[in-house]
């Protein structure tokens, strides 16, 4: 191994070697159809299956311009007195994605740190462009903070989370909830291999944007479609207020394109005196925590995620 050749887990090596074998088209030469399905499809192989739990249940909220799917997720029937509830934002760009995609994921979550967790069906773009997302996310994040009847308990804090994209949507939520204050706070927020600042240009993005999952020409292809402005924090939160960020875990992976914008909010969070983790996964890839049968190794990382959580929480 060259002193330059970066370390690639023997599991991840593998599977990218499976990746590269699979004749098709890429996600940028799909149909927006095409490409939702083949998100649904990738995770449906590459994850273990969703765990059984006490509750997975189907709910609404009212965003700013439709209802929004929710869905409710807890590994015990009933709670007694007040509970953080995770608000989970899943991955894909702002363009693909949805419950399903993440189910597993959320399953998993949830049994492993014995907390209620809200999964955010939010708009999509191109049909719906940048701030759709981020609005839907947050009316969400303020609905779970009033503690509706709906859930069936009270809400005594947000955990904040997402991956990609969601990871974006975490840290743009706890912004804005901070400059204008939910019925609860934020006690911790979780962004796994966010995207914070413009990843263009970053060293991480000329070493891994092509033959690592997450390709440089995928991320174009997102960035169209939500149609952000570059200098808006909503869409790119380094460039907001930093002072008051919640408590986090921030996770990103080394083989990831847009690994240096995760890194970058690390700094921002430690020069503003913040209480962070920051835990970068070796070896691995963007999307990690929905390869978990894939790539077995991942699991691993989603328990030091977890574990990582109950220390910020004091749990």
């Amino acid at each position: 191994m060259s002193h330059d050749a970066p370390f690639i887990r023997p599991d991840m090596q593998g599977f990218l070697a499976m990746m590269a074998a699979v004749e098709g088209p890429k996600l940028v030469d799909m149909t927006l159809a095409e490409a939702r399905a083949s998100y649904v499809a990738m995770h449906g192989i590459a994850d273990r299956p969703a765990r059984e739990l006490a509750v997975i249940r189907d709910l609404t909220c009212t965003g700013p311009a439709s209802e929004i799917p929710l869905r409710l997720y807890d590994a015990r029937e009933a709670r007694q007195g007040p509970t953080p509830v995770i608000t989970f934002f899943h991955g894909g760009g702002f363009v693909i994605g949805d419950l399903a995609t993440h189910h597993a994921l959320c399953s998993e979550i949830a049994a492993l740190i014995d907390l209620p967790l809200v999964a955010v069906d939010y708009r999509l773009a191109p049909e719906a462009p940048f701030p759709a997302a981020i609005e839907d996310c947050e009316a969400a994040a303020r609905w779970i903070a009033g503690s509706p009847a709906e859930l069936g308990y009270e809400t005594s804090g947000l955990i904040t989370m997402g991956d990609s994209a969601g990871g974006n949507a975490t840290v743009v939520i706890g912004q804005l909830l901070a400059a204008n204050p939910a019925a609860v706070p934020v006690v911790l927020q979780v962004p796994i291999f966010p995207l914070i600042a413009d990843a263009n240009g970053s060293a991480s993005m000329a070493a891994f944007a092509e033959g690592f999952l997450l390709t440089g020409e995928t991320m174009g292809f997102f960035d169209a479609a939500y149609a952000a402005p570059r200098d808006e924090p909503r869409a790119f939160p380094i460039l907001g207020d930093h002072s008051d960020a919640p408590p986090t875990v921030l996770v990103t992976a080394s083989l990831d394109p847009i690994r240096d914008s995760g890194r970058a909010y690390a700094t921002a969070l430690a020069e503003a005196g913040r209480d962070f983790v920051f835990l970068e996964m070796q070896g691995v890839t963007h999307s990690f925590t929905n390869l978990r049968a894939a790539v077995p190794s991942t699991q691993g990382d989603l328990e030091r995620i977890i574990a990582a959580m109950r220390f910020m929480l004091g749990a």
